[in-house]
């Protein structure tokens, strides 16, 4: 009796391993309210069957490239507002640069006839300056974001409009920019582009888990990376299998993972990324510690006014055309949703980059299935803001259990 209860303290006592160490884990991210994307995973699975069971035309090949092709302009905006909110900023212009970024493509391309290539540089050039201009208001005068952005919104809507003038659109005939939105791998580039992407993925688990060992803290097993990656591989072979079904993997889709991936890199593995989440948590300390907090303010600004440029040459190439609606309606709301829904904190210093794309996915998900049951816009915005009060709610009530702890 007295060898068993010694075994027992023996086994209570030993480092957990396999399953039980995952479960640990578990626990300990839900203690601190940190469960990553798995939340809005489920959420999105549950949307999915919901509408599945509603029209059986929701999942089909058709149906999910559409799909991807309406959160593009979402996606890439929702990526720049993730990268404000994690200092703790806000940017309400973005919408609006999206705009006036078109409206220089379409004056360039239509009205000027200027080089394609040429045309593109212009858009970018013109949003990176006006991220440059709003971020030196912010940092150098010391006007809020709020402020400074909202007074953005207004100006380049303007500015927008001055641009089409008085026809409000013009037509984008360059089949390079219609082809954008428009054109798809073949199934050979598809599966060179997935292989690509998972052999990269494969190498950071590795690399990682490499790094946790010559610090000397714990690392996964290579039985669970084998399982993280599995579960990734089957994600992605099945994505690339049902759009190939339809016209192969959109183009847009490429773009939209090429910024993901990147900026990932570059807030979760640079010094830069690291100066993020640091002025994010605490501004002030960040600035004792000796961080750049002004200059990396301004360049936070400066590359979501470039994102929102790409947004407008989008947002361009999927309607064949620039109008004075371009970048507007719910655009920026919709993109800030998609930032908080994905589990990007507003109050700052915790977020990733794909919760831009998941949070879109949701949004997106949301807007297309309620279109297949033909309901109104109003039922869609409905639905969105019930779910964005939602995701608030659970960072704030996350928030406070961290602060507790």
């Amino acid at each position: 009796m007295a060898t068993t209860e010694a075994q027992t303290r023996a086994a209570q006592a030993a480092p957990p391993t396999g399953w039980r160490k995952l479960q640990l884990a578990l626990r300990q991210q839900m203690a601190r309210g940190e469960l990553g994307p798995w939340p809005v995973l489920a959420g999105l699975a549950i949307i999915w069957a919901i509408f599945q069971t509603q029209n059986a035309h929701f999942l089909t090949a058709r149906n999910l490239s559409n799909l991807i092709l309406q959160i593009g302009v979402l996606g890439v905006l929702a990526i720049g507002v993730v990268l404000v909110l994690l200092i703790g900023e806000i940017d309400l212009s973005l919408g609006a640069v999206t705009g006036v970024c078109a409206g220089v493509l379409g004056v360039t391309l239509t009205l000027h006839h200027w080089n394609i290539w040429a045309a593109l540089l212009a858009t970018i050039i013109v949003g990176a300056a006006i991220g440059v201009l709003q971020g030196v208001l912010i940092v150098g005068i010391g006007v809020p974001s709020f402020l400074v952005t909202l007074a953005g919104l207004l100006a380049w809507g303007g500015v927008q409009i001055i641009l089409l003038g008085d026809a409000g659109e013009l037509i984008i005939y360059d089949s390079s920019v219609r082809a954008i939105s428009s054109a798809y791998f073949t199934p050979l580039q598809s599966g060179v582009l997935a292989g690509l992407v998972l052999a990269g993925y494969g190498w950071t688990l590795l690399r990682q888990r490499a790094r946790r060992q010559q610090a000397g803290l714990s690392a996964p097993t290579v039985g669970t990376l084998v399982l993280r990656w599995a579960a990734v591989v089957v994600i992605v072979a099945a994505s690339v299998a049902l759009m190939d079904a339809y016209f192969g993997v959109p183009y847009i889709l490429a773009v939209l993972v090429a910024l993901a991936l990147a900026l990932t890199w570059v807030t979760s593995r640079s010094v830069y990324g690291r100066h993020l989440y640091a002025i994010g948590g605490n501004k002030e300390a960040a600035r004792r510690a000796g961080i750049k907090v002004g200059l990396i303010t301004v360049s936070v600004f400066v590359i979501a006014s470039t994102l929102a440029a790409v947004g407008g040459i989008l947002a361009a190439s999927r309607e064949f055309a620039v109008s004075i609606g371009t970048g507007g309606g719910t655009l920026l709301l919709d993109a800030i949703a998609a930032a908080v829904i994905g589990g990007t904190s507003l109050f700052g210093g915790r977020g990733q980059i794909y919760n831009a794309l998941l949070g879109a996915l949701v949004i997106g998900s949301v807007e297309n299935g309620l279109d297949l049951l033909g309901q109104p816009s109003s039922v869609k915005d409905i639905a969105t803001g019930v779910i964005l009060v939602a995701a608030v709610s659970i960072d704030a009530i996350s928030r406070r259990r961290s602060q507790a702890r």
